[in-house]
């Protein structure tokens, strides 16, 4: 059986610039945009938190929240640094770990550099030396599974530590909301409650078929999780499934020149990041968010991949006639490529089904 750990430093931008700046430390702090503008929050420390701010509220309402709340502005460059000094403490444990952000990593340590039998030891040692090279907390979950110690690690935030150890999955899991299965967003979660499906003892209970018609293909995998089965593997060196950029204005984009130049723009951001890589795309997506919120993405694919420049932004820019971009307000544009491979064309990426990605 896997020994698995998910640790995720707590509340980590935040956490960062209070043991930077003293006049921080016990005051309400959010890192991220100007609230005059469209700011977002990017995190906020546990005594915002209690106000109700939250990661990805827009900045203004957070100050609605909090009026006391202080707001730094983010330094990605000193995170990543912190970062980087978090992530060498985990490989100096185990080869096995697979990065979700800059803040938070799956750890195999079935075996480890320690030779330590105890995973909870490990987990003990591994937040001990984080704590003395960057004087911040994290919190672990331990498990025999990805899924079970995702949810471990934010039982007893912060600086927590919880354990589900075999014996304990049942009496931990049964009565977890459907929220918690990984995979159930906001909006499956509503499709669930709209049907009676409030835990995870309810996805558990309700025949396939049943679940099959208020999820469809997501049912198996639900069920299983429901179980508390997951036979995931830590993933070391995940191969990148799409890249991209996009960007929030401040001020709506009304013009079709300022959009069509905006999106060329990304486009070639995005194949100079296939050409740094040496890998093909064969989609192109590009997301419009108009000035009322509502979001739209456009794709398209060919048989045979590319990371010329002049052909992704081509195709990018050919997407906008698929909006109402120039018609309606644009607050956000994004443009991505997917359906990555080595060679232009290869035997999975030709099999594949051309047209709209799959979006939530």
């Amino acid at each position: 059986m896997r020994k698995i750990l998910h640790v995720d430093m707590d509340a980590f931008y935040a956490s960062v610039e209070q043991r930077d700046n003293p006049a921080l430390r016990g005051r309400p702090v959010a890192v991220g945009g100007d609230p005059h503008g469209r700011g977002v929050v990017a995190a906020a420390s546990y005594e915002a938190r209690r106000f109700g701010v939250r990661s990805a509220i827009p900045m203004s309402r957070a100050v609605r929240l909090c009026p006391g709340l202080i707001i730094v502005r983010p330094d990605f460059l000193k995170y990543r640094a912190v970062s980087q000094q978090v992530f060498a403490i985990f490989r100096s444990v185990t080869p096995l770990v697979e990065p979700l952000s800059l803040d938070e990593a799956y750890l195999d340590v079935t075996t480890n550099a320690w030779a330590e039998p105890l995973a909870v030891k490990v987990a003990r040692r591994i937040k001990a030396e984080i704590c003395a090279a960057t004087s911040l907390t994290a919190s672990a979950g331990v498990a025999p599974n990805k899924f079970l110690a995702k949810i471990a690690s934010g039982w007893q935030k912060p600086d927590g530590l919880t354990v589900i150890a075999p014996a304990r999955i049942e009496a931990f899991i049964r009565d977890l909301p459907v929220d918690a299965l990984w995979g159930v967003g906001p909006k499956t979660a509503a499709r669930l409650r709209a049907h009676g499906i409030e835990t995870l003892a309810d996805v558990r209970a309700r025949p396939l078929d049943d679940l099959r018609g208020v999820v469809g293909s997501l049912a198996a995998w639900l069920v299983d999780l429901a179980h508390g089965r997951d036979e995931r593997p830590v993933e070391p060196n995940r191969p990148s499934k799409s890249s991209g950029s996009e960007c929030t204005y401040a001020h709506d984009l009304t013009s079709m020149s300022d959009v069509r130049r905006e999106v060329g723009e990304m486009a070639r951001d995005a194949a100079a990041w296939l050409q740094r890589r040496q890998i093909h795309a064969r989609t192109v997506v590009l997301k419009v968010r108009y000035s009322d919120f509502t979001t739209v993405t456009r794709s398209h694919s060919l048989r045979l991949a590319t990371r010329d420049a002049d052909e992704i932004a081509t195709r990018a820019l050919a997407l906008i006639d698929r909006t109402e971009a120039g018609r309606r307000p644009v607050r956000l544009l994004g443009v991505s490529v997917h359906n990555l491979s080595d060679t232009p064309e290869s035997p999975a990426a030709a099999s594949e089904p051309e047209g709209r990605l799959p979006f939530d």
